[in-house]
């Protein structure tokens, strides 16, 4: 009986635990597989080389293009310069990436998994240089089942040297926004870089290596979250990489199916030649239905199209599709496609209104800033003529890349008030004119005094400006007089 439980046990274990088949994609070719292609020498074109492109921003400025500028707390895209406190744009950026992605779901479903997401273009990186050392797909079955000899493990070896090569490339271009490229390329080639520019480069080196190496499919399969969040959000009318069972079924040989058709029997076109999961890079049998695991990237159709050209048969047996239309064709009606519809209307419009707050307030900005904080103790002082006294500490910001000199001025106070900077020399009309050096700011003590005989109110709302002297730029903020 013991036994028996052992065994009963070890049965269990087999069904709910399954160690993961190790996939080899086949190579195929069509449409899809070079639009794959394409926007993977595009991706990693702009990953790898952007750091290097020069833009003039003027002198004290990088020339950078792109630049994270983390000692000056500085983010450059080309014309484009952030500051901390603008950490709104990200926000804006993110709403409209977590949006663009709702709408590909909502047009044609995991795209994005299928041609642009990180883990699909580097891991087609890391097949293309395994076909080309090892083989295709049964050149690499034959390999691993193959005993070890000198060919197997320069093979082996070769394959893993390039595969670091692009790893170690991956982590050191990342590292470049960070710095001026140029000049880090050269500290890390004569060590002299900063330890945390080594630190992670030889992170992003492991996790490149080991993601896009070993764990391929698995990623997009358990650990990323976008296949159970788009299950939720995808409808029927989402297009989707579809085994069209109306024209497939029943499948079978190309012998058995010419036999069918000539005996006048129901025969499908699918010739059951396993080559549309053979090329999938998670291993997916598109023919029992839409999967989890399925990234939609197309090579199937491909695959598929090229076996029907060869058997004489229409294309198309897999592609873009919706269960809806297979249904319609069933009952003999023209399938519909309706892109443009409440769903992928709503999903533009949120991108098309975020991008333009964003563009009106980039457009709008201020490239200085004051901010004013009002003496607490005391909070005003009574003078021995009568007047009143109120103490501010003003700070302004300058975020340009050269000093600039700024006017300031309080509005709102009786003729006759006395506005004075102590440490500021250069007065002018009451008016002190401040110098703040280049991305930088600068506190200055400001006193505020009433007129002589002049009554004041308990709380008076004042303004205070300041304006460039140069392009004359003015930004404004607002505080108060306090008086008994």
């Amino acid at each position: 009986m013991v036994a028996e439980a052992d065994s009963n046990k070890a049965e269990q274990s087999d069904e709910w635990f399954a160690s993961a088949k190790k996939i080899y994609p086949m190579a195929t070719h069509g449409l899809f597989r070079r639009i794959k292609w394409g926007l993977l020498f595009v991706t990693l074109g702009i990953y790898y080389f952007l750091p290097f492109i020069r833009y003039d921003r003027g002198p004290n400025a990088p020339n950078q293009a792109v630049l994270v500028d983390m000692e000056n707390a500085r983010g450059y895209f080309f014309f484009i310069e952030i500051w901390p406190q603008e950490v709104y744009y990200f926000t804006g950026l993110l709403i409209i990436a977590a949006v663009a992605l709702f709408l590909m779901n909502a047009v044609a479903g995991r795209i994005w998994c299928g041609y642009l997401c990180p883990q699909t273009v580097w891991t087609d990186l890391f097949l293309w240089v395994e076909r080309k050392i090892e083989g295709d797909r049964r050149e690499r079955i034959a390999l691993d089942r193959s005993p070890w000899t000198a060919s197997k493990v320069s093979k082996r070896a070769s394959k893993h040297f390039f595969w670091l090569m692009i790893a170690w490339w991956t982590g050191g271009a990342w590292v470049l926004y960070f710095n001026d490229a140029p000049t880090l390329v050269w500290q890390l080639l004569t060590f002299q870089a900063p330890m945390v520019a080594y630190m992670w480069i030889g992170i992003l080196t492991a996790t490149t290596y080991l993601l896009a190496g070993f764990m391929r499919e698995q990623v997009c399969i358990y650990m990323c979250p976008w296949p159970r969040i788009q299950a939720a959000l995808t409808d029927e009318k989402a297009l989707n990489v579809t085994y069209r069972w109306d024209r497939g079924e029943p499948r079978g040989s190309l012998k058995e199916n010419r036999k069918l058709e000539e005996q006048g029997l129901p025969a499908g076109d699918c010739v059951d030649c396993h080559q549309c999961f053979h090329v999938c890079p998670t291993g997916v049998d598109i023919r029992k239905g839409l999967q989890l695991d399925c990234i939609q990237c197309g090579l199937c159709i491909d695959a598929c199209d090229n076996v029907m050209e060869k058997v004489g048969k229409p294309k198309g047996l897999i592609a873009y599709d919706t269960d809806e239309n297979i249904q319609r064709r069933i009952e003999g009606k023209e399938p519909v496609y309706e892109i443009v519809r409440a769903r992928t209307v709503i999903y533009a419009a949120v991108i098309a209104v975020v991008g333009a707050i964003m563009l009106y307030v980039f457009l709008s900005r201020d490239f200085a800033d004051i901010s004013v904080l009002h003496d607490r103790n005391p909070v005003y002082v009574t003078q021995s003529d009568g007047t009143i006294r109120n103490g501010y500490t003003v700070r302004l910001s300058n975020k340009r890349s050269h000093p600039r000199t700024f006017m300031l001025h309080v509005e709102g106070m009786p003729a006759g008030t006395k506005v004075s900077a102590p440490g500021v020399e250069t007065i002018f009309a009451d008016r002190p004119l401040v110098e703040v050096g280049a991305d930088t700011t600068r506190e200055v003590r400001i006193v505020v005094t009433s007129p002589v005989g002049e009554t004041m109110p308990e709380s008076t709302p004042v303004t205070f400006r300041i304006t460039e002297s140069v392009m004359g730029e003015v930004v404004t903020t607002k505080d108060f007089f306090k008086a008994p």
